[in-house]
């Protein structure tokens, strides 16, 4: 698999984790800004970085489990390896600005 392959297949499955949404706020992982990272190697195993809200999220192992599901159904995964991070530690901040705006989380001001 070619370098251009793998950060394909790398967007790709950033753009599946899409459909895993945290039970809690309602929003997509990918938004929510839960996914620290992405990778997949060459012989097509999907590396995936992710953390929760909370440490004592009590989603995390569905959340876990359905990161993992959606990374699989992408052509050319073999494997999914998802490995929980608190560091750094999730803040609001972290969404993008649609999932602040979707969930009222708007700054004002004139530093917005």
């Amino acid at each position: 698999m070619s370098d251009e392959e793998v950060e394909t297949l790398a967007a790709e499955v950033r753009e599946s984790l899409r459909m895993v949404i945290d039970p809690e706020l309602g929003e997509n992982v990918v938004d929510l800004g839960l996914i620290y990272q992405v990778l997949v190697e060459h012989d097509g195993t999907a590396q995936i970085e992710m953390t929760t809200t909370t440490r004592a999220c009590p989603a995390t192992g569905y959340l876990k489990d359905a990161v993992q599901s959606a990374a699989w159904i992408v052509p050319g995964i073999h494997s999914v390896e998802v490995r929980l991070t608190y560091e750094p530690l999730w803040t609001p901040k972290m969404m993008n600005a649609e999932a602040r705006h979707r969930l009222g989380l708007v700054e004002t001001g004139r530093n917005a």
